[in-house]
């Protein structure tokens, strides 16, 4: 080990800290106190002789939901420099803050860029951190409680803005998907028809894609829910666990109300030799790599994501090694698509021996904002330590399936001297023509089924004849239209599209 080169990113520390409103001792701490919590863990996780603190040049903070998109807020103010704000917490005063662009590939492509810097000599050590208190805004809302969580600490920082563009098309938002939920569902609903299943066979499906995630999480002392729930409860429809977005139950997707921060620290060896870092507390990066997918309604097949595929065979070629080398994966799972995705493409089943999480899945530890995949991550540098030599893989999603970077981890040293082990792909990928007003014959790509407090709204992505893209929906008074999509058996069928006085495309059967 100790002729690793000096330039050798190698990640020194790993930090988590969350609390729950029913915990006793619960502080009710704001999202920089928490992060700030889980740096403080990170810079003890160091084993360090030397103060760390005092050597963090770069602070790369992950935003808080709150802060996310251009119309957010955030009820108990903010920090005007989150990543001052948390390394003062810290004891750090980095001479770089950034402010990370939306987006839960955040983390893992930070770890690659300060991974890169460190190894070109433009910094010794940086940290990636990131929470998220949603629970905590919830219950103190609730409660009638109004704390002044706003902070003005200044100083430089580079704020790299929201990064939603490309996210969303204007016509989803317009019929009916203006969340992640009915977006994902989408793509569920895309795999479930070209799998043959009924809607009721595909949450079965998700059920016993989960069901593992429950067990691990149910061991981790940091998730949001620690019940073990079979395939079956899980996929069941009832009062608690009702469609939220058809074919997802309430139990299968990212649970947001969470109070969790994590932090990573990366050094040069060097840096770390002289802060007195065990080198027992080292993991390389091996390879990180990010890409983008086009727009939803552009992506030519809705039932999977191959630049998020592309990302990760890059980090695999990167790295040096195959999937079936890894020993530990974590998969991205807001939802089941991002998982489905990577499981078929690589022949991979719900019971793999190893595993597809290491956290217990954003369900069900917890989908902390932005800031997930820096839990997956800690969760993959310690398993990489417990055992040595062993490889660890984390996926990290961002947007509507619109993002993703891939990690690679291990004890085992990276040469870093022929050059970076960070890479962004290029999309090359064939993008359809999105377009927003139609009148006409369609046909239908995939759909979800919406719940609201006027009814349910049908929700279609579909095709014209010339190949355009376009969104239609079926209105809530439409309740033969409606169970003709809960049915199930819509996919490929044709519609009529005609444009009503609110700019929306309506759709009938045929």
């Amino acid at each position: 080990m100790s002729a690793i080169a000096d330039n050798t990113p190698v990640i020194i520390g790993v930090g988590q800290f969350s609390e729950r409103p029913q915990d006793e001792g619960y502080a009710s701490l704001s999202h920089m106190d928490l992060a700030g919590e889980a740096l403080a863990a990170a810079i003890e996780d160091c084993s360090a002789s030397e103060a760390v603190a005092g050597a963090i040049d770069t602070i790369g903070a992950i935003r808080q939901f709150e802060i996310s998109t251009p119309v957010a807020e955030a009820p108990f103010g903010k920090s005007d420099n989150p990543p001052r704000s948390i390394g003062k917490r810290g004891g750090a005063d980095p001479a770089r803050a950034i402010l990370e662009i939306t987006g839960g590939q955040g983390n893992q492509k930070l770890v690659g860029e300060f991974a890169t810097n460190i190894a070109e000599g433009k910094s010794d050590v940086a940290v990636v951190v990131g929470s998220e208190a949603i629970s905590t805004v919830l219950s103190l809302t609730k409660a009638g409680e109004t704390p002044d969580w706003s902070e003005e600490v200044g100083g430089e920082m580079e704020d790299r803005g929201y990064g939603v563009s490309g996210m969303f098309d204007k016509p989803l938002l317009v019929h009916g998907a203006t969340a992640p939920i009915p977006a994902y569902a989408l793509f569920d609903n895309a795999r479930r028809a070209k799998l043959g299943l009924t809607p009721d066979e595909y949450r079965l499906e998700i059920g016993r894609l989960f069901a593992p995630f429950t067990e691990v999480a149910a061991s981790n002392p940091h998730a949001a829910s620690r019940e073990v729930k079979t395939a079956e409860e899980l996929a069941e429809v009832t009062e608690r666990n009702r469609i939220v977005a058809e074919p997802y139950t309430r139990m299968t997707v990212a649970r947001d109300q969470v109070n969790q921060a994590a932090a990573i620290i990366i050094a040069s060896a060097g840096r770390a030799r002289e802060l007195g870092v065990p080198e027992s507390r080292w993991v390389h990066v091996h390879a990180v790599t990010n890409a983008s997918e086009h727009s939803p309604m552009a992506r030519e097949d809705l039932a999977t994501a191959p630049m998020s595929l592309a990302s990760i065979r890059r980090a695999l070629e990167i790295a040096g090694i195959g999937f079936a080398d890894l020993d530990f994966i974590d998969l991205y799972s807001c939802f089941a698509i991002p998982v489905f995705n990577v499981m078929d493409a690589y022949g991979l089943t719900a019971d793999d021996p190893r595993g597809l999480t290491l956290t217990g899945g954003l369900p069900f530890f917890g989908g902390a904002g932005n800031n997930y995949s820096a839990h997956a991550i800690v969760e993959a540098v310690q398993c990489c330590r417990t055992s040595p030599g062993s490889f660890a893989l984390t996926g990290a999603n961002g947007g509507v399936m619109s993002k993703y970077a891939t990690g690679i981890y291990s004890t085992t040293p990276a040469d870093w001297s022929g050059g970076s082990h960070w890479e962004k792909l290029e999309n090359d990928q064939p993008a359809l023509s999105v377009i927003e007003g139609w009148s006409g014959e369609a046909v239908i790509d995939s759909y979800t089924v919406v719940p609201g407090k006027h009814g349910k709204t049908g929700v279609i992505v579909a095709h014209n004849e010339a190949g355009e893209r376009l969104g239609a929906m079926i209105g809530e008074g439409d309740e033969a239209g409606i169970a003709a999509l809960e049915a199930g058996d819509v996919i490929g069928k044709s519609i009529t599209v005609a444009p009503d006085d609110k700019g929306r495309n309506i759709a009938r059967f045929t």
